[in-house]
């Protein structure tokens, strides 16, 4: 049973390859020493807490002053911090433990600077996109797991496809940017901009999918301990840019009215 792509850097083809103690299913599994659905979970959970936990520690320091310079260093820390973290933890697993809880922290940092910004411009916005997010979690992960949406080689191949296709297109606007060129259509309140941000959140939201689907593999495969968390860090990685893509949808609908 091979693993499968999924468009998620962090859980990536050969994520559960070469690491020591993996095997496949066959006999009995020691809980204790193998990665479990369960535990990824509750992994999951500690992350998303840590992100909350510095999310609302940003969030009270930009309320109060009102400034974004007060918080511009956090947004900082926290964005080339997280980076870091993101790489380390993608490339040395085994300190997953560790790199992930951190990564947490630092992008916490961001998603709480970032949103009270937006929360002063278009007040409830910030509510409103963590529902929707957490609301898009549950939803898939229902589905998933009933098999109503089933993970063929046609639907893994069009996400990851799409997804590519998406962060090619940010880095090229990223480089344009610096020698002034924009594209204002996508990035305005029109409704190129706002079928735009559609398209980007149901690829983002769909990723969880293919998430779920490999997490699943993992454990199957008999991944040891650690990768709980390294499945809780890809599924928090793609949790993040689904929030912020919320955030970008919803500011460009609010600044309709």
């Amino acid at each position: 049973m091979p693993l499968m792509k999924t468009s998620n850097p962090a859980l990536g083809e050969n994520t559960f390859r070469g690491i020591s103690g993996s095997q496949y299913g066959g006999g009995a599994v020691d809980l204790t020493t193998r990665m479990t659905l369960s535990g990824t979970v509750n992994k999951t959970g500690l992350l998303l807490l840590c992100a909350f936990a510095t999310a609302a520690w940003t969030w009270s320091r930009f309320i109060q002053s009102r400034d974004i310079a007060d918080v511009a260093p956090l947004l900082m820390l926290g964005g080339i911090g997280g980076f870091i973290f993101a790489l380390v933890t993608i490339f040395k697993k085994e300190w997953s433990p560790v790199t992930a809880p951190i990564y947490a922290l630092l992008e916490g940092l961001v998603l709480g600077g970032l949103s009270a910004i937006f929360e002063l411009r278009y007040p409830g916005i910030a509510i409103q996109a963590v529902g929707l997010t957490f609301g898009t979690l549950f939803v898939l992960l229902l589905a998933y797991s009933s098999r109503l949406i089933k993970v063929t080689d046609k639907f893994r191949l069009g996400i990851v496809a799409a997804t590519g296709g998406i962060m090619f297109f940010y880095l090229l606007e990223m480089l344009l940017g610096f020698f002034g060129f924009h594209f204002t259509s996508i990035n305005g309140s029109g409704p190129i901009g706002i079928g735009f941000s559609l398209i980007v959140v149901g690829v983002a939201a769909l990723n969880l999918v293919l998430d779920f689907d490999f997490v699943e593999r993992g454990v199957n495969y008999g991944a040891p301990k650690y990768m709980e968390w390294y499945g809780a860090f890809g599924i928090m990685v793609t949790l993040v840019w689904l929030y912020l893509e919320m955030l970008r949808l919803l500011s460009k609908m609010r600044s309709r009215n």
